[in-house]
């Protein structure tokens, strides 16, 4: 049976005008609206506000995203190459070369099949609660409110944590990028303690907080900069390491055959460990989804977006991995480096000067992936927060009224940045914990609404914008497949023998998160939530699927 007695009543309801929470009558905003069905908009701005309203929202944030302008700031928020760059230590000593490349194809063509199954399902219910709606409307009656409930926690956990690794990332990759210059031979030129760590990192995320408010109306430009700044640095890389590849170049068969597991882990488990370096650069393919109620038109434009992405994102990440890989130094002496990004352009270009220019591109676009990341984070914690899911609800799903974004939540997950950064000075592998955790939960949460659709035979699938018809079967049990290796495989330390300078603390914080939200459940929600409202009639909202309704928007005379 239904948590929700109200949606069999109000699915046989007919059609009435719709209002707002307030009772007032809810106009079209066009002469001859066409009739609104849950995945059918009309080609129009109106009609995604009206759309939004049928799902059972209020539309409050303004519409400014084309699908470039979708594309763009999802390319941003994997950041290929930067993504890749401050992860490359998990696949040099998971195997080398042999990881680097087919590892990145492989999980790019995975990721695919994400994007495509998530799309599909976005073009029905294009909301900024993303997953964690989509969950509810999805999955069986008898686990709805519980499914989407745990859906909405991973998701913003996930946006939060992947966010707070981009920005201890982009720390940890500034602190090596600085030491390509030496005071002596062998002796970098800023030898950084922990505090001095930290102090870089909350820096970084200021930084990327101020941008992200008070450049709001301009982050669709400053992502279209950074496509084609990535892009220009790409090249300059490119041509460069290979022209001058100062200590010579390997040939074809060590680039895309070397094989050199020096995790500990047999050779085959090896391997999968590396592939948290791909997982981490994809993992954002999501989170564009809660940016929909600033798009145009959503229901096409951001499936399209995640779609043209990974195949974007794929060319570019060969374009950076293959070049380095030529060039690659000892092995051995990399993967004691926590950055060996820095360290291989430099020994490719042999000059401090030459490789500090090569890399700026890359830490410029570090700062523009934290900027993203930061304003993806912020808008599912509003939308999971206008529902009423998280503590103090209220404070967090407000929207500045003169900077037209979610502030107070942007801030909540600031907050929590700065309070799980400060597991760094307990550990120095704190960032295998943030990318780890951030990869698990993003994940989890992608995984909740295709298998619901799966469940329900793909019916609610039927009329997408974004359909994929006899291909949606196969891109589902690959997106499944790959979430159900993934959880457990990102849980796993680097490498064994296990030390607790080196244990992974992934699982740690996502039982801490874990516990946060069963008690708020158990406290507050069993009784209060009741999910995401999906549409109103007459001033009632209510709970079920949307598209058992037909909404029709109707101009009162």
């Amino acid at each position: 049976m239904s948590d929700h007695p109200t949606a069999t009543a109000t699915a046989t309801a007919p059609p009435a005008d719709r209002r707002d929470s307030q009772g007032s009558a809810t106009k079209s905003r066009s002469h001859g609206a066409a009739p609104v069905r849950a995945g059918e908009p009309n080609a129009d701005d109106d009609s995604a506000d009206e759309l939004l309203e049928a799902l059972g929202y209020k539309a409050e944030l303004v519409r400014t995203r084309s699908t470039w302008h979708v594309a763009f700031m999802s390319f941003v928020l994997a950041s290929i190459p930067y993504g890749l760059a401050t992860t490359l230590y998990y696949p040099l000593q998971g195997g080398g070369p042999v990881v680097v490349i087919w590892g990145w194809v492989l999980v790019s063509l995975i990721i695919l099949c994400v994007a495509a199954s998530l799309g599909e399902i976005t073009s029905v219910y294009p909301t900024a609660g993303g997953v964690y709606y989509q969950t509810f409307q999805l999955a069986p009656p008898s686990i709805r409110r519980v499914a989407a409930y745990l859906c909405g926690w991973a998701y913003v956990v996930g946006n939060i944590t992947i966010t707070l690794a981009v920005q201890f990332g982009t720390t940890l990759f500034f602190v090596a990028c600085v030491n390509v210059f030496e005071s002596e031979a062998g002796e970098p030129v800023w030898r950084e303690t922990t505090y001095q760590v930290f102090l870089v990192f909350l820096a970084v995320t200021l930084l990327c907080n101020a941008i992200s408010i008070y450049g709001n109306r301009w982050l669709h430009h400053l992502d279209t900069f950074a496509v084609f700044w990535t892009f220009a640095g790409l090249l300059a890389i490119l041509i460069t390491v290979l022209a001058v590849a100062k200590n010579g170049r390997h040939d074809a068969a060590y680039v895309f055959g070397d094989f050199e597991p020096t995790s500990g882990w047999p050779a085959g488990w090896s391997f999968c460990v590396g592939l948290l370096h791909a997982g981490y650069a994809t993992s954002s393919t999501g989170m564009i989804i809660s940016m929909t109620e600033e798009v145009e038109h959503p229901s096409t434009q951001v499936p399209k977006a995640m779609v043209m992405t990974i195949v974007i994102n794929t060319i570019g990440g060969l374009l950076f991995l293959i070049p380095l890989m030529f060039v690659l130094p000892d092995i051995s002496e990399l993967v004691l480096l926590a950055q060996p990004t820095p360290t291989i352009i430099k020994s490719a270009v042999g000059s401090s000067g030459a490789a500090i220019a090569l890399l700026l591109p890359l830490m410029v676009l570090a700062i523009l992936c934290g900027v993203a990341c930061t304003t993806a984070a912020s808008r599912c914690t509003w939308a999971f927060a206008r529902d009423g899911a998280i503590p103090g609800s209220k404070w967090w799903s407000k929207v500045h009224p003169t900077l037209d974004m979610p502030l107070n939540a942007m801030m909540l997950s600031m907050g929590i940045q700065i309070a799980l950064g400060l597991i760094w000075f307990g550990s120095p592998v704190a960032f295998n914990a943030f990318s780890g955790v951030g990869v698990i939960c993003l994940t989890l949460s992608y995984a909740m609404p295709i298998l619901g659709s799966m469940i329900g035979g793909r019916k609610q699938m039927q009329g997408a914008k974004f359909p994929l018809g006899k291909f949606g079967w196969l891109a589902n049990g690959i997106a499944l497949a790959w979430s159900a290796l993934a959880l457990p495989l990102f849980c796993m330390p680097a490498f064994i023998p296990v030390t607790a300078a080196s244990v992974n603390y992934a699982p740690v914080v996502l039982v801490g998160f874990a516990i946060i939200a069963s008690i708020w459940y158990f406290a507050w929600g069993r009784k209060n939530y009741r999910g995401p409202p999906t549409t109103t009639f007459d001033g009632v909202v209510s709970q079920g699927p949307v598209d058992a309704v037909d909404v029709t928007t109707t101009k009162k005379e």
